[in-house]
């Protein structure tokens, strides 16, 4: 049986873990968005000529960026679907050790 200290500190890991699995996803999310964000103004300012202060984000525009989010995503599925089974695993092992040694989900 494992004692109560070395419980938590396994649990604390295991939470770090999954908890770093998260921000990784996180980065992955922010980096596609943000390189569909530019591929989107680099297509709209080859397409029309504004000022520096002219508008904005159209609808079209818009609809450029999902299309860039969609493509973006797609090429970095593998990826994207990895880190998803690994926190997929991570919180139910989580659950499992929590409910295994009764450990409450207020503890921390």
């Amino acid at each position: 049986m494992i004692e109560p200290p070395q419980r938590r500190m396994l649990l604390s890991r295991m939470e770090i873990a999954q908890t770093e699995t998260q921000r990784h996803l996180g980065i992955i999310e922010r980096q596609i968005a943000a390189r569909a964000e530019r591929l989107t103004i680099t297509d709209r300012a080859k397409r029309r000529q504004h000022g520096r202060g002219a508008s904005t984000w159209t609808s079209t525009d818009e609809r450029l960026f999902q299309e860039h989010v969609s493509e973006l995503t797609l090429a970095r599925r593998a990826e994207i679907d990895a880190l998803t089974r690994k926190l997929d695993r991570q919180e139910r092992a989580i659950a499992e050790f929590r409910s295994r040694h009764g450990v409450s989900t207020a503890w921390r």
